[in-house]
């Protein structure tokens, strides 16, 4: 590969990384971020406002993942005399976790390659 590249350029690996079944799209940074914010603020429709999200694809997220998880990972109470709000429950806490070990292994795996072009 090093051949291939200009002396005079700095190169680095980017990527993504995601989970995935044979139905879409398990977990990614985006669904990972949502989880977080549905956890700190307990519920889609504001975890949606502040990553700028309608709150039609926050829920369609939340149902996906719901869908392709063997628990659910945000449980949701509807609205009410005490209002709704939704909660991210220990198997989302679990997925939040994982994923983002996941993660850091991944980056961790992108900046050693990188390292290696770069010698």
């Amino acid at each position: 590969m090093k051949s291939l590249l200009q002396p005079a350029k700095t190169y680095r690996l980017n990527g993504r990384l995601w989970l995935e079944t044979d139905e879409g799209r398990f977990l990614g940074i985006g669904r990972l971020e949502l989880l977080e914010r549905i956890a700190e603020l307990g519920s889609i429709s504001k975890a949606a406002q502040a990553m700028g999200m309608s709150y039609k694809r926050a829920w369609d997220l939340v149902s996906s993942m719901n869908a392709q998880a063997a628990a659910p990972l945000v449980s949701t109470q509807t609205g009410g005399t005490k209002g709704g709000g939704a909660v991210v429950t220990e198997a989302g806490q679990e997925a939040i976790i994982a994923f983002q070990a996941l993660q850091a292994r991944f980056q961790a795996f992108m900046a050693s390659e990188t390292k290696q072009l770069q010698e």
